[in-house]
């Protein structure tokens, strides 16, 4: 077994980068390790229950809690504040670091203030990424066109100039591109099903361990109501939910259905008189144990998010896609490309595109036997277990 190390793991307050990476922690705070995790305090308590020593910082991202139009609705909008919070952030944890250095760099792929201070460290950093990663091609192909218009403002070029200046303080030589898309090292926490372009990723930088799921007991159970032949849960994630109109041609999608009983997730910015009148087999809640009810589901109707997305393939569960933002669109495609999904955007999700997609999906033999073939094959990807390996054997030597 390796020396037991100091492990810091950095990231970001939001759930879609914090929960793909506590299984892991968690796993290698089982193995010896001393785990240190930088986290905003809003997450604290979920990250202490994997055993790592928390060190608390201020952010100054939106909270998960927070409308989504906090986020703004372009480009620019989404990427400026992780630059903002990474400047203001980076002393902080320098102070919080003091004297305590760690032998290796854990970091979600947001977290730009880690691979600084592995730089200033001397230590390995390896990306822990709940999303998908750089292919060969991926800048001509993605990120160019992508760039393209924001670039030639004023506004774009003000933040590359301010990103390579604060990364030339800190010593570092990168292009802001390849500083924050480019790890040396990176663990990949998603199916390599759900990877575009799988073929041509890099596999010396980058490893699949897939999902990294652990017991969730602790969220709590969900009962199957009697006479709820199939189960459809409806769950746009943590942050953008408030979709009353949507949620709306879900009741009327769903809820006439015989035999049928709707899960509506609608987090915390739609209140349930939103909705018009709900039939009896249609539950609405704030949150659910997501998983707990998948084991039971027919369908999942589902904004394909990373950690969705793969939890919908784990539980062989076919879905409906609705992408609200970033790299969803994406995923919902891939998913459509396995056979095991229909991607509805959100302005054709009405009640009838909706009931057609779902009763072409559930039930199809062939959905099903592609869905097996999936979940077969991330068993093979190793999971928690392997990349606490792979996260041991980078660890300095001695």
């Amino acid at each position: 077994m390796p020396t037991r190390a100091h492990i810091a793991m950095f990231s970001v307050a939001l759930h879609g980068h914090v929960n793909p990476s506590l299984e892991v922690i968690r796993e290698l705070v089982a193995r010896g390790h001393r785990v240190t995790y930088a986290i905003p305090s809003v997450f604290a308590e979920k990250v202490a229950e994997t055993g790592a020593e928390v060190k608390s910082w201020h952010s100054t991202l939106p909270s998960p809690d927070d409308d989504p139009s906090a986020w703004g609705s372009t480009l620019l909008d989404n990427v400026e504040p992780f630059l903002n919070d990474a400047i203001q952030a980076l002393p902080q944890l320098i102070e919080a670091y003091r004297d305590d250095e760690p032998d290796l760099v854990l970091h979600d792929i947001t977290s730009y203030p880690a691979r600084v201070l592995a730089h200033r460290w001397g230590v390995p950093a390896i990306s822990l990424s709940p999303n998908l990663v750089a292919w060969e091609g991926y800048e001509e192909e993605v990120a160019e066109p992508l760039w393209a218009e924001p670039r030639k403002t004023e506004r774009g070029r003000a933040y590359y100039a301010r990103f390579e200046a604060w990364l030339a303080e800190n010593g570092i030589t990168l292009h802001p591109d390849r500083f924050a898309g480019r790890p040396d090292r990176s663990l990949v926490l998603i199916p390599r099903a759900l990877q575009p372009h799988a073929d041509r990723v890099d596999e010396k930088v980058h490893s699949f361990v897939g999902a990294c799921q652990g017991d969730r007991s602790a969220q709590g159970g969900w009962e199957r109501p009697a006479g709820a032949e199939k189960v459809v849960l409806v769950s746009l994630g943590s942050a953008f939910t408030k979709q009353a109109a949507f949620y709306r041609e879900c009741v009327e999608a769903f809820g006439a259905l015989p035999g049928w009983h709707t899960v509506l997730q609608v987090g915390r910015h739609v209140r349930p008189d939103e909705l018009g009148e709900v039939p009896a087999n249609v539950e609405v809640r704030s949150w659910v144990p997501q998983l707990a009810i998948l084991r039971q589901a027919a369908l999942f109707v589902t904004h394909a998010g990373a950690g969705g997305s793969q939890e919908g393939l784990a539980t062989s569960t076919p879905m409906i896609a609705v992408p609200q933002a970033v790299d969803q669109f994406g995923n919902a495609d891939m998913l459509q490309g396995l056979g095991v999904a229909r991607h509805l955007p959100m302005e054709e999700a009405t009640a009838g595109s909706l009931r057609a997609a779902a009763l072409a999906l559930v039930d199809d033999p062939e959905v099903a036997r592609r869905l097996k073939d999936v979940r077969a094959a991330m068993a093979q990807e190793g999971g928690t277990r392997r990349a606490a390996g792979l996260i041991e054997a980078e660890l300095p030597a001695g």
